[in-house]
């Protein structure tokens, strides 16, 4: 399959750094003019941007920071107002759980993102274009899901990365994507230019689950409900979650009571494309 030319974003506006980046490209500026002028001065030119390099890393570390470029924590005000909530679910697809996940979803009536790792989407692409059909969003959520290198990648490698997710996206479901979550949500400040770049936005979370960690399905469900309010983005995974004592998928224990709360909430789960698209 192909993506329709109508479902192909595109950056049509110049990429703008944000005030973060933009401070840290004038300092490492300043830097390096005074260890030119001032070459007594270079250790404090050496340790500043040494400095920067280390409150740019810490930032990376930070999956709901903005500081490193536009980042999707929440849905849009609009979206908010019309009482919609966004499930997402990371990692898949999963041949023994997307289904049944699925399966919960459509009892409910309820739509969902799931962010895919390209190559699982390869390997399972009846199964991608069935979480579309039922009316589901599939986004990019990188290749091969390298989230210990990811973050240390360079322009070159998060295009090459990147841009290989959305043509094997594209080319299973039809559609290309346009959201992007880091794997682990961790990143660096060359991610926005190629995000940009791609038409890509860049979506976090309000809250997350921990369900590839957390086996009590109770603690999962307590940690995407405490607070809930309209314009939530959660995030669950359908991919590499943990197993309850009884062995069941916590996610599988956790969804049903997720869904029944936000419906006693006046809530209604709608996919980050739809979100946009309204």
């Amino acid at each position: 399959m192909s993506a329709s030319v109508d479902d192909t974003p595109l950056a049509v506006s110049r990429w703008r750094p944000t005030a973060t980046i933009a401070s840290s490209i004038g300092l490492h500026c300043a830097a390096g003019v005074t260890a030119l002028v001032e070459p007594e001065l270079w250790p404090w030119a050496v340790g500043s941007v040494a400095a920067n390099h280390a409150f740019l890393g810490a930032l990376g570390l930070w999956p709901r920071s903005t500081w490193l470029g536009p980042n999707w924590t929440r849905l849009p005000a609009a979206s908010a107002a019309r009482h919609e909530i966004a499930l997402t679910f990371d990692d898949g697809p999963d041949p023994e759980i997307t289904p049944r996940v699925l399966d919960l979803l459509d009892a409910q009536g309820a739509r969902a993102t799931f962010f895919c790792i390209a190559l699982r989407a390869r390997e399972q692409a009846a199964l991608c274009r069935e979480i579309v059909r039922r009316g589901h969003a599939v986004e990019n959520h990188s290749y091969g899901h390298r989230s210990l290198s990811f973050p240390m990648l360079g322009i070159g490698g998060f295009r090459r990365e990147i841009t290989q997710a959305q043509a094997a996206i594209s080319d299973v479901t039809g559609r290309a994507p346009r959201f992007f979550r880091a794997p682990a949500g961790l990143r660096n400040p060359l991610l926005d230019p190629v995000l940009h770049e791609l038409g890509l936005t860049l979506a976090s979370w309000t809250r997350r689950a921990f369900d590839t960690r957390e086996s009590d399905a109770a603690q999962v469900t307590l940690r995407l409900l405490q607070g809930l309010a309209p314009g939530d983005i959660l995030l669950l995974h359908d991919g590499q979650g943990a197993r309850t004592a009884s062995g069941e998928h916590v996610v599988m224990d956790a969804l049903p009571r997720v869904l029944a709360a936000i419906k006693a909430h006046g809530c209604v789960p709608v996919t980050l494309r739809h979100a946009i698209e309204r």
